[in-house]
């Protein structure tokens, strides 16, 4: 195919590409000094905490190395938990224990593992094994979430998310990501997970794709992936802005999971949102952005806020559609 003509293309789509991201939007509207809020999971965990934004509960901490002396004890008195690098990125490092057998724990994908294995990894963590930028990190240890009941059919061995792209404070985007056995599990799409775009109004799933390539059921269990209806998808775009406001950047990728137990919560947010969330909603991003732009004013409220990117993303859709 014509590379040119593959380039008029995305850009009548209004596809937003990797150089329009960092130039026009991460740099511009996110502010260096606030990168370390949304790098470092444990600072936005507690900007959460103090801003009242349910995230999983953090059960253990691990800073140094001498400190794993202390962590060992602590897990071994849990059934299920997370064990997670808190500068990690694209999933990289985390370690999901589903139970346990004896004095062995149980990992995703059925593996046992000794107490000892547990505490390799988490200095592997430590010595920024998984950190962006390979420097010194943390081991936390999280509660474990539990896959929604409305997701279950669609989701392979893990817990799928929501991202939602956030701009100016206003909902642009979302997409869930779904684990299947290829992903190993994990909801990331560079690793085989199903991601399906969300319609912002109804929050029903639209489209969805593996690989870049459009499906229209789970690659595991054959069950239809669009029409879905997200649980509690008015909480999470509600979650998401409140979130973005915390860290002080103004174009971010809040990660949410719908619990089982809890409903919507945070998982982490991300200061370089990846674009494929565009192509898991059949539509490019910039027309959505350039709508907040002009919409955009300094005393919205989060409720205006929600309101005009539910309405810019419904307003776009009818236009497509109708072409």
């Amino acid at each position: 195919m014509n590379p040119l003509r593959v380039w008029r293309a995305l850009r009548r789509q209004g596809v937003l590409g990797i150089n329009g991201r960092n130039a026009d939007y991460t740099l511009r509207w996110n502010p260096r000094r606030c990168y370390p809020n949304v790098d470092d999971k444990l600072r936005t965990k507690e900007l959460c905490r103090q801003a009242g934004i349910p995230t999983p509960q953090l059960l253990a901490v691990a800073r140094h190395h001498f400190e794993l002396r202390k962590l060992g004890p602590e897990l071994a008195r849990l059934f299920d938990f997370v064990l997670k690098p808190a500068h990690g990125a694209m999933g990289n490092g985390i370690l999901v224990v589903r139970g346990r057998e004896g004095e062995r724990f149980l990992a995703a994908g059925g593996r046992s593992v000794a107490l000892g294995d547990l505490l390799y990894h988490a200095a592997g963590i430590i010595s920024g094994l998984y950190a962006i930028g390979g420097q010194p990190d943390a081991a936390m240890v999280e509660e474990r979430l539990v896959v929604h009941p409305e997701l279950a059919a669609i989701a392979t061995d893990g817990v799928p998310d929501v991202r939602v792209v956030v701009y100016r404070g206003v909902p642009a985007m979302a997409m869930t990501r779904l684990p299947t056995s290829r992903s190993g599990g994990r909801a990331n799409i560079h690793q085989g997970a199903v991601a399906a775009g969300i319609d912002l109004v109804s929050g029903r799933t639209t489209h969805a794709i593996q690989q870049s390539r459009p499906i229209a059921t789970h690659p595991d269990s054959g069950e239809p992936l669009l029409g879905r209806e997200i649980p509690g998808f008015k909480d999470l775009l509600s979650i998401a802005v409140r979130a973005a406001d915390v860290t002080g950047l103004g174009y971010v990728g809040a990660d949410l999971v719908v619990d089982a137990r809890r409903g919507p919560v945070l998982l982490e947010m991300n200061a370089r949102p990846g674009l494929m969330v565009q192509l898991a909603n059949r539509g490019g991003l910039l027309p959505r952005l350039r709508a907040v732009d002009r919409s955009w004013q300094p005393d919205l409220g989060v409720d205006e806020r929600l309101a005009l990117g539910v309405r810019i993303a419904g307003a776009l859709v009818d236009l497509r559609d109708a072409a």
